[in-house]
């Protein structure tokens, strides 16, 4: 069986050739898609999701309350005291 320089046999130092190569690459890609990676399940995409749920919960109310509304308005309005404005040439 013929062998490397360490002693190792011919298919060992392709396999680690290999395992190197491998490696390598998978370090390459995660290192080309991190930022998607990392919006996904990062900080941020944590903030994404949960903005998500919460906005799923709402709901749209029907605006028919409007007339009901106005006139609180209107009767806050009207109940607020009044101050009188002073001229103010005569404070000089």
């Amino acid at each position: 069986m013929p062998s490397g320089s360490n002693g190792l046999p011919y298919n060992g130092i392709v396999g680690l050739f290999t395992l190197v190569l491998l490696t390598c690459a998978a370090l390459l890609v995660l290192a080309a898609e991190w930022p998607r990676i990392s919006a996904k399940l990062g900080s941020d995409g944590r903030a994404k999701r949960d903005r998500k749920r919460r906005k799923e919960r709402l709901s749209v109310i029907d605006g028919e309350g409007d007339d009901d509304f106005a006139a609180s308005v209107e009767r806050d309005l009207a109940s607020l005291p009044v101050i009188e404005e002073r001229d103010d040439r005569t404070r000089r």
